[in-house]
């Protein structure tokens, strides 16, 4: 059997890496065969060689793989095992070791494991709740190492991994040491960071990051629709709920409302369409159920089968020739990969840019077949999209109550100018 290759970029960061670390690479750079390669090499395998060199089967720690319920369900950590030849199923299985592949939601199962081998895939320990309990006591009796496209937006998010590094004792040391709380604030608010030097040292220690030159281009286009502007002006002057007829209550609950009456225009609907014609396969990510009524409603074509991932329903991408996906943001962001298109669509925008992000990157994998890939930004120009727009651009997530706070403070503005004088 031909022996593990890697590329480059993947081997340079096997080099680097040791128990405790953050494997961070981008979407598609193949962290999951890295990961593995790492835990290979350290149970005695050689990566690089022409014929495949076994592990020390006596010594080989048992190995857990704790990743997102869709990537355990759909199997994809069995292609990435087998050529390790690693399998869950014992019988297929080269090694006495077990293998075990669960979701971070099982993970308080596995809270008394020891001496084993662990990756945590998709970051998921933030926080103080139980998933952060149960990784703190699986990271003090075994080796392991966490991945991670995204590892962290604040100092904060770093907690649990530093103190699973030995870094600080607990939550309370590291709050003592680093965060200054806001006075003004009605909850707990951080106003700022102390010693953030000794942070970045830390995180420097433990982040290994996976550099590589995409060999794909992407290209991003964004298509601007109609909207209804006359009921968009209403809903912003009267604060008034036109789908169910009450009263808006908070900036949430009016920017939901402004995203409905841009979102559900036929116009978005028609352009949505005019680009299914072009591309036979397409993921459409989407936020909200009422656009999964529309969208499942829609006349694509004859022979377009039409599958959905959300809340809901968890169908598979089909197979066929021709087809839609329909994907929510939250339930399919991140966790699947799929190289059957070159063709996404963002029906609405996300508040998120990581989510948006993390939606992209679906497609853009190293095993994909296609060069060119192709991303269409369906969007008004109506203030609440072009505001959502401004905030992705700028890497940040957009925050609808200081959004509504800006254009409350700007129309009170306008309605105090003098009127002009009459000629």
């Amino acid at each position: 059997m031909a022996g593990v290759q890697l590329y480059d970029h993947q081997l340079d960061a096997v080099k680097k890496m040791k128990n405790g670390c953050i494997l961070c690479g981008d979407v598609g750079s193949g962290k999951s065969r890295t990961a593995l390669a790492y835990y290979y090499a350290r149970q005695g395998g050689k990566i690089g060689t022409e014929k495949y060199v076994a592990m020390n089967d006596a010594e080989i720690k048992d190995l857990y793989i704790i990743t997102t319920a869709r990537k355990r369900d759909e199997k994809e950590w069995e292609g990435e095992l087998s050529p390790f030849l690693l399998s869950t199923h014992p019988e297929v299985n080269r090694y006495h070791n077990k293998v075990i592949v669960d979701s971070w939601n099982n993970i308080k199962k596995y809270a008394e494991i020891t001496d084993a081998f662990f990756i945590f895939d998709e970051q998921r320990v933030v926080g103080s709740g139980a998933w952060v309990k149960s990784f703190l006591r699986i990271t003090k009796r075994n080796q392991w190492i966490l991945l991670s496209a995204t590892p962290g937006d604040t100092w904060q998010d770093y907690i649990p991994v530093f103190i699973a590094n030995g870094f600080y004792r607990n939550r309370t040391e590291f709050t003592r040491e680093h965060i200054v709380y806001s006075r003004f604030s009605k909850y707990p608010k951080v106003d700022r960071y102390l010693n953030t030097g000794r942070l970045i040292r830390q995180r420097n220690d433990i982040l290994v990051n996976m550099d590589f030159e995409r060999t794909t281009v992407s290209h991003h286009e964004d298509v601007y629709v109609k909207y209804d502007i006359e009921k968009y002006k209403d809903v912003s002057r009267t604060r008034w709920d036109p789908y169910k007829e009450e009263p808006i209550m908070n900036a949430g609950g009016l920017c939901y409302i402004w995203r409905k009456i841009v979102n559900t225009s036929e116009a978005r609907q028609v352009a949505l369409l005019e680009i299914v014609e072009k591309h036979q396969r397409a993921i459409i990510f989407y936020n909200f159920d009422y656009e999964l009524d529309i969208l499942k409603n829609l006349a694509y074509g004859k022979d377009v089968e039409i599958a959905e991932w959300n809340g809901h329903c968890h169908q598979p991408v089909p197979d066929s020739k021709k087809w839609v996906y329909l994907v929510q943001y939250n339930a399919g962001a991140e966790g699947w990969n799929c190289i059957k298109t070159d063709t996404i669509i963002f029906y609405s925008q996300n508040y998120s840019y990581k989510i948006m992000k993390q939606a992209s990157g679906r497609i853009d994998r190293l095993n994909t077949p296609f060069k060119d890939l192709h991303y269409y930004h369906l969007k008004s120009r109506s203030g609440i999209d072009l505001a959502i727009s401004r905030t992705l651009k700028e890497k940040k997530e957009f925050n609808a109550e200081k959004y509504v706070n800006q254009y409350t403070s700007l129309r009170t503005v306008e309605t105090r100018k003098p009127l002009p004088k009459a000629a």
